[in-house]
């Protein structure tokens, strides 16, 4: 989690995250086990099928914030540093 505290590139949320991860951007996904399983469940196989690891956290609300944000999110990323 610290990671996502700090990193340059990263996303929030299930659109911009699933984009990363169907472009081979995305190196670590964070998936919050307290999400729909039906926004879970893409983003997962997602991952599955491009061996992206995941890690998984307790609750939306601390993924948010971990990764700078005011509100819960489901999923986040990690990107390749492009520098």
């Amino acid at each position: 989690m610290q990671r996502l505290a700090t990193a340059k590139r990263k996303t929030m949320g299930l659109k911009q995250t699933l984009k990363a991860v169907e472009r081979g951007l995305a190196t670590t996904v964070f998936v919050a086990r307290d999400a729909e399983e039906k926004v879970r469940r893409p983003v997962l196989e997602a991952c599955r099928e491009r061996g992206i690891t995941v890690i998984e956290v307790d609750t939306m609300a601390e993924l948010g914030k971990a990764g700078g944000i005011q509100v819960g999110t489901a999923v986040a990323a990690l990107l390749v540093d492009t520098e």
